[in-house]
């Protein structure tokens, strides 16, 4: 075929790969807008600095702005968000760690958009979707954590669930999370977003650990 033809036919493709993205990123957007709540099991891999670690356990998530991290590897691990403050505890350390929710820079917190009105193209810089026909995948950059995350990736079902979300970090690191037997508009306690710290523990203000 001429490679005129081809430029042509590639030309002609765009609109429609165009529309195809978009109403990718619109499934995203409407299937976490239509949740009140969502359950799911995760695993954590993170890469970096040295270490090579793999964590699960269980995430809940309610609408508004409320998440709770309850790892079982490592038992007693929290990272809980109540709406207004982000909670960290790792067993065996003496202090946990309490931020305002709006100086929260931590590596969970793109997935705070799902406990919002989700509208991706507002979340994320440079906003990309690519497939493999049966894979696609959503990229970009979160507002507001330019200087740590360099590339942010989403790994999606057709309709639009996210299956899979992957970090780069600036310097290197890598965290990605997994997840798995989600449920949707599942009933979630309040106490499951309060903080209780254990006995001997200090709560103090400050940014969490890695």
């Amino acid at each position: 075929m001429p490679l005129i033809a081809v430029l042509l036919l590639t030309l002609a493709s765009l609109p429609l790969v165009a529309q195809q993205n978009n109403a990718l990123i619109h499934k995203v957007d409407d299937h976490y807008n239509h949740l009140a709540s969502l359950r799911t099991y995760f695993t954590e891999h993170y890469s970096g600095m040295g270490m090579n670690k793999t964590e699960s356990g269980v995430l809940v998530l309610q609408k508004p702005g409320k998440m709770r991290w309850s790892y079982d590897n490592p038992v007693g691990k929290v990272f809980i968000l109540d709406g207004k403050y982000a909670w960290f505890y790792t067993p065996g350390d003496t202090e946990a760690q309490r931020v305002p929710a709006k100086q929260l820079d931590d590596l969970r917190s793109p997935l705070r958009f799902l406990l919002g009105h989700t509208q991706l193209q507002k979340e994320l810089d440079g906003l990309a979707v690519t497939s493999d026909g049966t894979d696609f995948r959503i990229t970009g950059v979160p507002k507001g954590m330019e200087q740590r995350v360099k590339l942010l990736t989403l790994w999606v079902t057709p309709s639009g669930a996210i299956q899979r979300m992957r970090l780069e970090e600036v310097g290197g690191a890598t965290t990605e999370f997994t997840f798995s037997k989600s449920e949707e508009n599942v009933p979630v306690k309040t106490s499951d977003f309060v903080f209780h710290a254990p006995v001997g523990v200090t709560v103090v203000n400050g940014l969490p650990p890695i």
